[in-house]
């Protein structure tokens, strides 16, 4: 592969290719383009003045992965409860999820607060994982995907492109409340990127994950952010069921594939929000071990052989999103 083409291939390239189309489409989807005064940034909002929508949701998780994921919608699962399913699969779970979806920037100047994925973070490289795991890249061109309440100031867009050494005219950054359409399904869509980082943080070699599907039903869209963080949340811990293809040995799966489901965390049972406000409000007080998918099966390609951890829990899906 020469220089071109291994340009063309990186996670910030290909998401960037997904923006453009998605910026084409933007009255189909119900989005709105700005133009940052920082320097020319172009800025899509998803879900704040602009309706947005289910496609848009779907579409915005696709760019969240930088196109290295397919994000569909399913009907309902009776062992789950009568909410529609996002369904997820990739066949580079590393670079899809760890290296650009996972949420791993927070992005605060005075009022504004957002959390940060998409592939940016892999040029940004703050946190240790990208060194770890040798993802990351140079780009002149940054996708970020921000879960926020408001448009990103310009100081935002100043500081991110100043983390990836590049002018702001080369940042595209999509913005979407977790209460809205298309917020809400961009986040639902992360649960195999919630089962890699559960393993990573577990010290297992997720490089050895050659494959990867994952389901968690859709909650209805909450009148405000903190009640979608909790239903979205919910989604996910109670709700998800994920699959991995994974090239290793038995014994490693059986030694931490009881830690990788939320039933083996202490704050395991609860809604999320009542959860929170248990602790507080302090997300860093939450065990740890709670966020991942509720049911994560393997597939070991080596053996053969199948194996399944944690357990569906309808109870608590119905109680929090009915609440």
């Amino acid at each position: 592969m020469d220089a071109a083409e291994e340009e063309k291939s990186t996670l910030n390239a290909r998401a960037a290719a997904l923006v453009e189309k998605f910026v084409a489409d933007a009255e189909d989807l119900r989005v709105g383009l700005h133009q940052s005064a920082a320097g020319g940034a172009v800025i899509v909002d998803c879900g704040l003045a602009e309706e947005g929508g289910l496609e848009a949701g779907r579409r915005l998780a696709e760019i969240c992965m930088a196109g290295l994921g397919q994000v569909q919608f399913a009907p309902s699962v009776e062992s789950v409860g009568p909410w529609p399913t996002v369904t997820v699969r990739t066949d580079h779970p590393v670079r899809a999820c760890l290296g650009s979806q996972y949420a791993g920037w927070q992005l605060a100047k005075g009022k504004y607060y957002a959390m940060g994925s998409g592939p940016m973070r892999a040029v940004a490289a703050r946190e240790p994982l990208f060194e770890q795991l040798g993802l990351r890249e140079t780009s002149g061109v940054v996708v970020g995907v921000l879960e926020s309440r408001a448009l990103p100031p310009k100081d935002i867009v100043a500081e991110i492109a100043e983390c990836c050494w590049i002018p702001p005219s080369g940042v595209r950054l999509l913005t979407a409340p977790t209460s809205s359409q298309a917020g809400t399904v961009q986040v639902v869509a992360r649960s195999v990127e919630t089962a890699l980082h559960k393993l990573h943080e577990l010290q297992f070699d997720v490089r050895t994950i050659v494959s990867a599907f994952g389901a968690a039903p859709l909650p209805p869209v909450a009148k405000h952010d903190l009640t979608a963080v909790g239903w979205t949340n919910d989604a996910i811990l109670y709700g998800g069921d994920v699959t991995l293809w994974v090239r290793t040995d038995d014994a490693t799966i059986e030694a931490v594939g009881p830690q990788v489901p939320s039933n083996s965390s202490i704050d395991y049972g609860l809604p999320f929000a009542q959860t929170f406000e248990n602790y507080g409000q302090d997300f860093y007080k939450i065990d740890k071990l709670l966020f991942s998918p509720a049911v994560v099966t393997f597939h070991n390609l080596e053996t053969g052989r199948s194996f399944r951890f944690g357990a569906l829990n309808r109870d608590v899906l119905v109680k929090s999103f009915s609440a």
